[in-house]
């Protein structure tokens, strides 16, 4: 199954390319001289390149390879064509538009070839060159899972992980991380499956790079959808932290991935309130259902500083209690819907872009 531009707000987790290998050079047919070979097409990847900032510097998406240099009496072998180099980020899979595998990027300096150039004209093609190859490309950021669960480490996460898999969920290893995230398969009737990685926990600075935390970040984007998971009651990270209610709790999850990379909390997310459980929830959530209305009324509870600068709109906001069972049905459905919902509109997408494709093709 192909996977369509999806764009929400401002973020992007793939995009489509036209790449075209350079042209060959003419041959001297007099003096058998040979033209110069059309340059080649290359995906390389690049740790500092992310794909919103590519699509920003790039809109046209159009990469055209330098065309081979014709024979002549003063040199007889035509020089090449100048290559093009395409600056991705790592941890993206490069395919052609049926969605065949052209290639991996795993690593720094992973180089994938797209798009041959053509040969130089010389005695075997009468002296006259090819064309370069042309070609529609999809570069696809890898997922981890399709949904990431953002919490700090009290939130509950891994007792709400259980809680949705069948069977239990199990450490995963890739390629292009060393981060070892657990992943749990929601399963249901109908055999679709649902994959919900808990990536290692948040702390508050984690854009700062304490502990795993930029890591962390990294593969938040690596996930269709986010769940931000909350302590209904709140919470008190360490003894000399001070106390955070569930709405201070959402600020500064969302103020984290907003650190780090300003699109994240662009993805659409929906918010978990755990431990409905416990003593007082009840008031506590209609508390927390207000502040997330006005978010505005109740920023004096925060610093400056750990305010986010935009207001995350979540999708939905699910009472759970992972401990009793409480919600998970209700969650389990409400985000099979949301991937379903943002499935299709990802597939009009697609057949607009090549609409649009074709338009400046032909």
């Amino acid at each position: 199954s192909v996977r369509a531009g999806q764009h929400y707000g401002n973020f992007v987790d793939n995009l489509r390319l036209y790449v075209r290998g350079g042209s060959g050079g003419m041959g001297l047919p007099r003096l058998g001289g040979q033209g110069g070979k059309g340059g080649d097409v290359r995906v390389v990847a690049q740790n500092a390149v992310t794909l919103k900032r590519f699509k920003d510097k790039y809109p046209q998406k159009r990469f055209i390879a330098g065309v081979g240099i014709n024979s002549s009496v003063r040199t007889l072998r035509g020089q090449k064509g100048e290559d093009q180099e395409v600056m991705a980020p790592p941890g993206i899979t490069v395919t052609n538009d049926d969605g065949k595998v052209l290639g991996e990027l795993n690593t720094e300096g992973d180089r994938v070839l797209v798009a041959r150039g053509g040969q130089g004209g010389s005695y075997h093609s009468e002296f006259l060159p090819s064309k370069g190859q042309t070609r529609q490309i999809r570069l696809d950021l890898k997922l981890i899972a399709d949904l990431g669960l953002v919490g700090f480490p009290n939130a509950g996460k891994s007792s709400l992980l259980i809680a949705l898999s069948h069977p239990k969920p199990q450490i995963a290893s890739y390629a292009f991380t060393t981060l070892r995230p657990e992943i749990g398969k929601v399963m249901y009737e109908d055999h679709k499956q649902i994959s919900v990685a808990d990536l290692p926990g948040l702390i508050e600075g984690a854009h700062m790079n304490r502990g795993m935390g930029h890591q962390f970040l990294k593969h938040v984007e690596r996930t269709r959808q986010l769940l931000f998971v909350v302590d209904v009651c709140g919470f008190q990270l360490a003894s000399k932290t001070p106390f955070r209610s569930a709405f201070e709790a959402v600020q500064l999850l969302i103020k984290e991935l907003e650190l780090y990379k300003e699109d994240l909390p662009c993805k659409p997310a929906v918010l978990v309130v755990n431990k409905m459980d416990l003593p007082d929830a009840e008031d506590k959530l209609t508390e927390l259902q207000e502040q997330l209305l006005n978010p505005h009324e109740f920023s004096h509870l925060l610093p400056d500083d750990m305010l986010p600068k935009n207001n995350m709109v979540f999708r939905h906001v699910v009472p759970i209690s992972a401990a009793t069972g409480f919600g998970i049905a209700h969650l389990k459905t409400y985000i099979r819907q949301s991937l379903d919902k943002d499935a299709s509109m990802a597939t009009d997408s697609l057949h607009r872009d090549r609409l649009q494709v074709n338009k400046h093709v032909n």
